[in-house]
């Protein structure tokens, strides 16, 4: 199984995580609880590159409040958040 596939599958119940094909911007995650990711493989280096960017802000730790509690009441873990 290759990295991609194991990222695809450790976060598909992951409503917050979005996997991208393309490197992530920080315009797209401003003001969410969104975390993208990218995951790419320099072969000239043979290094697996991997990227992430979220907004400090709200996926800090305020949104992770928010989020934490959802679950902990037995809410939606989206609740509030989207």
């Amino acid at each position: 199984m290759d990295v991609q596939m194991m990222y695809e599958k450790y976060y598909a119940a992951a409503p917050f995580v979005r996997l991208l094909p393309q490197p992530p911007r920080i315009k797209d995650v401003a003001f969410t609880n969104f975390c993208d990711i990218h995951i790419a493989h320099d072969a000239h280096a043979d290094t697996l590159v991997i990227l992430s960017a979220i907004d400090n802000l709200v996926k800090g730790a305020g949104g992770q409040a928010i989020q934490n509690m959802n679950i902990m009441l037995g809410f939606p873990e989206t609740t509030g958040l989207l």
